[in-house]
């Protein structure tokens, strides 16, 4: 029953009093092909919204693909400033990920009849929500794990994803957690690097989610599951058996 709990300790990080004369972006985007961002940085400082602002313009400008993992956090700031400074740089954005609550509260889409204290979802809710993002912004892909909360130790775990035609909702994993934090970003990290190594769309789904699946089971903040562990359970090895 017992929640996780997350502390915030920024106000004096470097990235919350940086300058946006700090960056050269012609230089630090020279040979790149992908930038993401989320929406933490620039729920730290006004200044970490404008250099945020400032790089998904540039990495635009420059034909980079972009991304945005929407990542609303209330320790940070409110819906009201959050919705102000999200629309804006989601305008620079081609593939928007994010959960059900991040798309209500960055963006004010929310999916009908879906209560994530409850653990119900409702995925026709959430293909009325992708198609009014796509509308509105023109994502060429949008992104959201799916979580049903049985209880705090055990959820269950996809994904729908949307490229502007087609809907594809991932198998569903049923996680037992060690840890929690940080399986949001490996479903981004892991959707992203299947895209980029030309995976089609819901196998680059499929590849996130297993990725994710697995973060659950490791404490920290970082996903150590190798390609190969990642790749085993898209294949349907959940058997947890020892590798000799």
């Amino acid at each position: 029953m017992r929640a996780s709990q997350v502390i915030y300790d920024r106000a004096g990080a470097s990235i919350a009093q940086v300058e946006l004369n700090e960056f050269d972006f012609d230089k630090i985007f020279e040979g790149a092909s992908w930038f993401h961002t989320t929406g933490i940085t620039p729920a730290l400082s006004d200044k970490a919204a404008a250099v945020a602002e400032a790089a998904l313009k540039a990495a635009r400008s420059k034909g980079i693909t972009t991304s945005i993992d929407l990542n609303y956090r209330k320790k940070l700031w409110s819906k009201e400033k959050a919705r102000e400074v999200m629309t804006r740089l989601c305008q620079y954005v081609d593939v928007c990920i994010g959960n059900e609550e991040d798309a209500d509260t960055s963006l004010g889409f929310k999916a009908k009849d879906t209560d994530v204290t409850k653990g119900e979802l409702n995925l026709d809710g959430f293909k009325d929500v992708f198609r009014q993002m796509k509308e509105k912004f023109g994502f060429k892909y949008i992104a959201s794990s799916l979580r049903e909360s049985h209880s705090a130790s055990d959820n269950g775990w996809s994904a729908l994803v949307y490229d502007g035609t087609e809907f594809y909702h991932t198998k569903e994993y049923e996680v037992r957690i060690v840890d929690r934090v940080g399986s949001g970003d490996s479903f981004a990290s892991g959707f992203i690097y299947g895209l980029v190594t030309g995976m089609p769309m819901a196998e680059a789904a499929e590849f996130g989610v297993a990725a994710s699946a697995l973060k659950h089971t490791i404490p920290g903040d970082l996903n150590h599951a190798t390609l190969s562990e990642v790749k085993d359970l898209m294949k349907g090895d959940g058997s947890g058996r020892v590798q000799r």
